[in-house]
């Protein structure tokens, strides 16, 4: 009894490893398999048109209409503010590895300084005192 309890266990255990992977497999290449409190309110899944005729979601960043193929100096950028340019799924900022963890597991980002990999994002300039300002900017004048 005990090992057909087991096995019984062991074949759910499989069944929802099956059902995970084929979950994934469906997945967009850019998308990832978000916790369902992520999904809430979170639409269209599919590719949408945005205001200016372009479509997003489609993976194809060169579309007639988007402001990409015709930014110039002078183009304020703006123009490519806001939500109406990211896919709600399929957005490429999803695969980093803070945001799996976020968004598959649950994890919560940690708390603290903003950190780069290769700039102190820290450093502070000097305060000099009025002085200190005083000293350098008589010693500029001659004084």
């Amino acid at each position: 009894m005990a090992n057909k309890k087991k096995k019984s266990q062991n074949q759910t255990n499989l069944s929802q490893e099956n059902q995970q992977s084929q979950k994934q497999f469906d997945l967009d290449p850019y998308e990832i398999n978000f916790l369902p409190q992520f999904k809430k309110g979170k639409e269209p899944k599919g590719t949408f048109v945005n205001k200016h005729g372009v479509i997003i979601g489609d993976h194809e960043y060169e579309s007639p209409n988007s402001p990409l193929t015709k930014w110039t100096e002078e183009t304020d950028p703006e123009i490519m503010a806001g939500d109406e340019w990211v896919h709600p799924y399929k957005d490429i900022g999803f695969q980093t590895e803070q945001n799996k963890d976020y968004f598959e597991k649950g994890i919560e980002p940690e708390e603290g300084l903003f950190t780069h990999p290769d700039k102190d994002v820290s450093f502070e300039p000097p305060i000099h005192s009025k002085e200190e300002g005083n000293k350098s900017d008589s010693n500029e004048n001659g004084k």
